[in-house]
């Protein structure tokens, strides 16, 4: 974080509007960023930010207002026009090839070649090495993307960005899947940036790591711009109050149950490399918590017990009944529901409406002889549209224009649809608002009062906290210990997590 903000401007977006059919996305919103500044852009899912940067890197035109770029107003046609005007773009999900190295994913598309034709690999390695070096980052640059973990594989994306000569950097939700120490490997990287004149842009939903590296910060809100502060002059707290128009006290609107009746039992679970006897219960009217570091197992633990992986060992019980669960479909006819932590890829298909998506997996329900009845279909659509506030036109809205909040909603009422009485949450307020997320907190606990199990895997640590009854964590893909709500601290999840 600068102490003192530059005044040399070298983007300004004036009075910019954008319309969809039906809805107008942003409404004469102005922005302005500075040489050398970390630029926060906050707000709900469905305020406007994801229109704004798509604006500005070219994705989407404008509706009306001026864009001024080094103080020279300007058009912006395409992607790679705003690449060629020194803006770069990383979004959450990464834009590399798997199968290529980090060199020639760096320079994808602009290899330097000789009079044959043939790539110069040589100045290929040494340009990759030479802008990674200035990153202060070690990385083999002649090993597929494919072996890198998610935070190297940004670096990669901002080392790509850089060999475009970029001065202009947006990041969109960059810390979504890394962890603390990573995290923190990004906002050293970030610094350097900065103090080489590079300007950056960063959304993020994750309000605490805002005060360690933004300068200031620009809230939208309904489309609208609520307002630009300075971070080191606002709170969190504020902050909240501008995005969602309310005070939000309670961020965690733990809901206090007894627990009943045993659902899901897993009895010393193993698979070669993934898990390692692993055992835990989980009980009608409750929030059961997996906490762990990235690659301690939590995600194959509920693959597993969602059949979509296989296991080689152990026992899985539903209802006190032990159950040989070949498939997920087969857990699924068990009343399991597993909301998945990649929505976008496996928890929804985006060409499908609202509608579509909710009702996919219960068509059985709205069927007869083949023929689905429509009207009960809508019917059964609308009324969970309404029950947990999905945002959308209406139920034949294309999930892929929602916000990633309401996509999430979607994702989940699927599994309502179905009348699941076992929940598997997967990181579920990943990448989206505040306001979105208590609101899945609270639909959590009105189907944990209503005698719903559910098992919640996060890497927020104040999520688990706050939500669950008991917590069990994992470490080196084994249970390193539980610990109840009322014994829960950050600090001693943290222990179990790092095997102290």
């Amino acid at each position: 974080m600068n102490s003192k903000i530059p005044d040399n401007i070298v983007l300004k977006v004036s009075k910019v509007c954008k319309r969809f059919p039906g809805v107008k996305a942003l409404d004469n919103v102005d922005f302005e960023l500075r040489e050398g500044e970390v630029h926060v852009l906050l707000g709900e899912n469905g305020a406007g930010k994801s229109t704004l940067v798509k604006i500005i890197s070219g994705a989407i035109p404008l509706s009306g207002g001026v864009i001024s770029l080094f103080e020279n107003e300007v058009v912006i046609k395409s992607p790679k026009h705003a690449q060629e005007m020194g803006i770069a773009t990383i979004y959450q999900e990464l834009n590399l090839i798997p199968s290529l190295s980090a060199s020639e994913n760096i320079f994808l598309g602009r290899e330097t070649t000789n009079r044959f034709g043939l790539i110069k690999k040589i100045n290929l390695l040494s340009s990759s090495r030479r802008i990674l070096e200035d990153l202060g980052l070690e990385i083999d640059c002649q090993v597929q993307v494919k072996n890198f973990g998610i935070a190297q594989q940004q670096m990669i994306e901002v080392a790509k960005a850089l060999s475009m000569n970029a001065r202009i950097l947006i990041m969109d939700e960059p810390t979504s899947a890394l962890s603390e120490t990573e995290i923190q490997l990004l906002f050293k990287t970030i610094r350097r940036l900065t103090k080489k004149g590079v300007s950056v842009i960063y959304i993020s939903h994750r309000l605490n790591e805002l005060f360690e590296i933004g300068d200031r910060v620009t809230v939208l809100r309904d489309g609208k711009l609520i307002g630009t502060k300075r971070i080191v002059e606002t709170t969190k707290d504020e902050l909240i109050k501008m995005m969602v128009n309310r005070d939000l006290r309670e961020h965690y609107p733990k809901l206090k149950t007894d627990s009943g009746k045993e659902v899901l039992r897993v009895e010393k679970l193993s698979s070669k490399g993934k898990l390692k006897n692993i055992s835990f219960v989980v009980n009608e009217c409750e929030i059961l918590g997996i906490a762990g570091l990235l690659g301690s197992g939590r995600t194959e633990l509920a693959r597993a017990v969602f059949a979509a992986d296989k296991f080689d060992s152990g026992k899985i019980f539903i209802r006190g009944k032990l159950q040989t669960l070949k498939s997920p479909r087969a857990v699924i006819k068990n009343g399991i529901g597993f909301v998945t932590e990649d929505r976008k890829a496996q928890g929804l298909i985006l060409s499908l409406s609202v509608k579509e998506n909710i009702t996919l997996s219960s068509l059985k329900s709205f069927s007869k002889f083949g023929f689905i009845n429509f009207k009960k279909e809508k019917e059964k659509a609308d009324r969970f549209i309404n029950e947990i506030k999905i945002k959308a036109i209406n139920a034949d809205q294309i999930v892929y224009y929602l916000s990633g909040g309401n996509q999430q909603k979607v994702a989940l009422a699927k599994w309502l649809c179905m009348e699941s009485n076992v929940l598997i949450f997967d990181e579920p307020t990943r990448g989206i608002d505040i306001g979105s997320k208590i609101e899945i907190y609270s639909l959590m606990n009105r189907l944990k009062s209503e005698g719903a199990a559910i098992i919640m895997i996060s890497s927020e640590l104040p999520e688990l906290i706050g939500m669950c009854d008991r917590i069990i964590v994992m470490h080196r893909h084994q249970i390193a210990g539980e610990v109840s709500s009322s014994e829960a601290t950050q600090e001693t999840i943290m222990r179990y997590a790092v095997g102290a």
